[in-house]
């Protein structure tokens, strides 16, 4: 694989794709993006702000003015909105299924994928 690159994964909910891709990332010298946090920190951010999930103004004017990073570190990726730690406060079961609710809004894909695409500019991703 070339250095740079990018490798993506899919499949069903609980089928290790984050350990794979966890492992694989460093294994290759690659960062590891951890999308499926990045969709819960969306979903608590929407919640914690009290914006409906639905495509309308409120969920675009949210998205416009969030900050969302992601820190590689030994214990695992953790997550950042407006500068806010929310690592623990996203893996719940219930923010899973806040993720899967605001995954199927058009606005928050675009928002996310335009993320994925600029962490994955800076050097290989999986």
């Amino acid at each position: 694989m070339r250095r740079g690159a990018i490798v993506t994964m899919d499949g069903p909910s609980g089928s290790g794709k984050s350990t794979l891709a966890r492992l694989l990332a460093r294994r290759l010298g690659y960062r590891y993006i951890d999308t499926g946090a990045m969709y819960r920190a969306v979903g608590w951010l929407a919640r914690r702000e009290g914006v409906p999930f639905t495509d309308g103004p409120e969920l675009r004017d949210l998205l416009a003015g969030a900050r969302l990073t992601l820190e590689p570190g030994d214990e695992g990726t953790r997550v950042h909105v407006n500068g806010m730690d929310v690592t623990q406060a996203i893996r719940g079961q219930e923010m899973g299924m806040v993720a899967s609710e605001i995954s199927a809004l058009a606005p928050v894909r675009a928002w996310l994928l335009e993320r994925q695409r600029s962490m994955a500019r800076e050097g290989g991703a999986v």
